[in-house]
Formats: C-alpha cells, sequence, structure tokens
C-alpha cells in the first residue's frame, strides 16, 4: 500500500485499497448500477455509431459495408456556407441570451430572497415556476395568440388604425422574440439554484454588515453577490458549454415564418441534414465539430474560472 498525500506535519495517511472499498460501499454500488447500464447504454454505446463520420454511409448497406473515406466530410462541413451560417446564428443567438437571460434568474433571486413574508414569496416562486412545465408548443402558441398577425396586439392595434404588426414573422426582432420567449419560460426554474445558494450564506454576515453601517446595497454588494459568485461562474462555464445548443425546438418550431437567414442554428442544420436530406455522414461530421468546439468552450471556461480564483467545474488534484 502507498502513503497518500497528507498536510505538511501530519502523519502519512493509507490509502484503502479498491477491494476493501468495493466491499464496503457495495449496497451503494448495487443501488447505482442500474442508472451506470442505463447511462452507458443510451448515451455512450451509440458514440460508436459516430464512425460514420469518416463513411460514405448509406443505411441500406450498414456501417460494415459503407467505404471508408477519411476527413471528407470534415472538410465539406467546414467549407459549407450553409453550416457557417448556422454556425454564427448560434453563436449570435448565444450571445444575445448571455446578455439579456443570464442575469434574470439572478436579479429574481435577489428580488425573492430579499421578500419577508414567506407566503408572498412561495406565491411568487410558484407563478415564475409555472412556464417552466409547458411544452414549447404551447410557449410559442402563446406569443403567436398575443404577438402575431391575428393575435391580441395586432387586432388591438388595427381598432387604433394601426396595421402591419406581426412580430412572430419579423426577421429583424427574432433575436428578441427568442430571448423573451426563454425569460418567460425558465427564467424562474433558473432561481432554484440561486436561491439554494442563497440560503447557506451565515445570517450573521448580514447582521454584522447592518452593525458596521451597511445599507441594502451595500449587503448586496459585500455578502450576497460573493456568496453567489461560485454558483454564478458554475452555471456560467456549463452555459458555455451549451453555447452551440440553442433550443432546437424552439427553432424548428418557428423555422419556417421567420426563414432560415436567421433562424438555422447548428441542431437544425444537422437534423435537415441529416435526417430530412438523408446526408447522415455529413450531419454526423457537424455534429462531432459542435462537441469539440462545446468541449473548447468548456476547457476554456474552466481555465479562465482557476485564472480568477474560482473551482470552475473541476479542479487539478
Amino acid at each position: 500500500m502507498t502513503a497518500a498525500s497528507s498536510p505538511p506535519g501530519a502523519p502519512p495517511r493509507r490509502r484503502i485499497p479498491w477491494t476493501v472499498r468495493a466491499r464496503r460501499d457495495r449496497t451503494l454500488l448495487i443501488m447505482v448500477a442500474p442508472a451506470v447500464l442505463l447511462l452507458a447504454v443510451f448515451a455512450y454505446v451509440p458514440m460508436l455509431g459516430n464512425v460514420v463520420a469518416w463513411q460514405d454511409y448509406s443505411p441500406y448497406v450498414g456501417i460494415r459495408e459503407s467505404p471508408f473515406i477519411g476527413w471528407a466530410n470534415f472538410a465539406r462541413v467546414l467549407t459549407n456556407p450553409l453550416f457557417l451560417d448556422a454556425v454564427a446564428n448560434t453563436l449570435v443567438i448565444t450571445a444575445v441570451q448571455l446578455v439579456f437571460f443570464f442575469p434574470v434568474p439572478i436579479v429574481l433571486a435577489l428580488l425573492l430572497n430579499s421578500v419577508l413574508s414567506p407566503g408572498l414569496r412561495t406565491t411568487i416562486q410558484s407563478i415564475v415556476y409555472l412556464p417552466h412545465f409547458f411544452s414549447w408548443v404551447i410557449v410559442v402558441t402563446i406569443f403567436q395568440q398575443i404577438f402575431g398577425g391575428a393575435g391580441m396586439v395586432a387586432t388591438r392595434l388595427r381598432e387604433a388604425g394601426y396595421s402591419g404588426f406581426d412580430l412572430m414573422t419579423n426577421p429583424d426582432t427574432f433575436l428578441l422574440l427568442l430571448t423573451a420567449q426563454s425569460v418567460w419560460k425558465d427564467a424562474g426554474w433558473g432561481i432554484i439554484i440561486f436561491l439554494a445558494a442563497l440560503a447557506t450564506v451565515d445570517p450573521q454576515l448580514y447582521e454584522a454588515s447592518v452593525v458596521d453601517g451597511a445599507g441594502r446595497w451595500r449587503r448586496m454588494w459585500h455578502v450576497t453577490l460573493p456568496a453567489l459568485r461560485p454558483v454564478i461562474i458554475l452555471l456560467l462555464i456549463l452555459r458555455l458549454g451549451d453555447a452551440l445548443t440553442v433550443g432546437f425546438e424552439q427553432l424548428i418550431l418557428q423555422r419556417g415564418a421567420v426563414g432560415t437567414d436567421v433562424a438555422e442554428v447548428l441542431d437544425t442544420f444537422v437534423y435537415y441534414q441529416g435526417v430530412v436530406n438523408g446526408d447522415w455522414a455529413f450531419a454526423a461530421a457537424a455534429g462531432l465539430v459542435k462537441g469539440l468546439v462545446s468541449l473548447a468552450l468548456v476547457l476554456g471556461a474552466n481555465k479562465l474560472a482557476h485564472l480568477v480564483g474560482e473551482a470552475g467545474v473541476y479542479q487539478r488534484a
């Protein structure tokens, strides 16, 4: 047995053999085994199918009989102007939502945390949580009934002598529409983790700051926000890792109304190329490129978190 690392001056700790740990934790291992098996079968085994990205794949002959063509599919992806347009649209939507959507749950959590009445807080939480459980079909339908060409707003404007209002088919305001839908649907659900982080703040910190003469804003700046900082950075890293996934259902439902120039993103591009057009190998290559870029974003954001003194997603041992 080897000695594990220990604090300076402390006696060396002995590493427990894995066989001993397995016997000790066998109940927990048996309990988690079905979940691990499901994850392996439905998440990791299908990754083997990515080999079609290096083939001239045809579902009629299968993976074994499809000829190997090397990196040709990746070259097609990286030189395809439609793919590059989809990447540009994806990054623009991500940037806009990162600026205008990501801070909203933080602000809501801070506002709810300042509500003294438990009953009022519970009522507000229930109201803002509710849209999260609506499907994107319902969300888009609600917005269509309000902001569409025959919706409530357009009807009232026509009665007042104005015409031509249709927010749902206007490419110029599509980014605003997407962000508004995302905020209405998911901002309330996003406050849960921030409220949980605020619940761990020691009340004595607030009491000490009040004694020192700190007002409401200074308490928020010097006590509340530092408590939320690790959670904010962690969620920001995860959001950057998911930057190239901006809502397949939300966009495919509205793609036809505003056109592919503003609504074609990587997920819809891969769907139409692979499933609709049957170019499976090309779509697999595009998906792998997306995955590699997402991995690079996570690693880069995590490194940046380490540089500013935060734990990030993981730390080196």
